[in-house]
């Protein structure tokens, strides 16, 4: 899921054409809901490239009758002047939904991943659980169609949960992302990243939730690189806006 390199505007043009395509048909006028969001990350113990970065992310999300739409964008600036960006687009179509039952919903997922010379097209499908304590719980497996190099799979859990300490209102999300191995390339790895967050929007009167808090990141080798496992906490600020 997560490849963060240079983008080449020549293969991210395509995708923001249809993503606004995406947006003004007769079946995404049928939307529910949307949220927007701005994340500012900052952490020194990056792995693969400079250590220091601090990261700008962009996210929407959006249900709709046919399903859902997950997208968002990191700009990652290096301590030593590096930058790049990074972009997935996720759309998912339901096949089920249940009001009822342990399972909310079954859907086609897919993913595309956007990067510096490389699309990737993930598809599979997804079950999301009405669990108890979670806001969300989803389960997806995926094809991988690498640019580039060997196809493989991946199973990808993400998650939310709020609660209440007091009168303070906090959230903990996150992904777990597990791809297998590519022969020539190296080894399976593992991401599991997660955010601890608290709204201080009630504290200084703002309407939409202002979060701050700690993002911590355990990637096991990363990018397919035998041996280069990250341990990366990194101070956020995310506005919902």
């Amino acid at each position: 899921m997560y490849e963060r390199s240079k983008i080449v505007k020549r293969i991210a043009t395509p995708s923001i054409a249809l993503s606004a395509l995406l947006a003004t048909t007769p079946i995404a006028a049928e939307q529910y809901w949307s949220d927007t969001s701005l994340t500012y990350l900052y952490g020194d113990d990056y792995e693969v490239g400079d250590s220091d970065r601090q990261v700008l992310t962009l996210e929407y999300v959006s249900g709709y009758s046919w399903g859902k739409l997950f997208s968002f964008a990191d700009r990652l600036e290096s301590g030593n002047g590096d930058t790049e960006t990074y972009i997935e687009v996720s759309p998912e179509v339901y096949l089920t939904e249940h009001s009822d039952s342990w399972v909310s919903n079954t859907s086609v997922t897919t993913t595309v991943e956007i990067g510096d010379g490389f699309t990737h097209y993930l598809y599979g499908l997804g079950v999301a659980f009405n669990a108890p304590g979670f806001d969300y719980l989803e389960l997806d497996a995926y094809r991988r169609n690498n640019d580039g190099f060997a196809n493989n799979y991946q199973l990808t859990a993400t998650w939310a949960t709020s609660f209440s300490l007091g009168n303070s209102r906090w959230l903990y999300d996150g992904f777990i992302d597990y791809a297998s191995g590519i022969s020539g390339v190296g080894p399976a790895n593992l991401n599991f990243t997660s955010q601890l967050k608290l709204d201080i929007a009630p504290y200084l009167e703002l309407k939409s939730p202002l979060y701050v808090g700690l993002e911590y990141v355990y990637w096991r080798n990363k990018f397919y690189i035998d041996g280069v496992n990250e341990h990366n906490p990194n101070l956020l600020l995310k506005w919902h806006f």
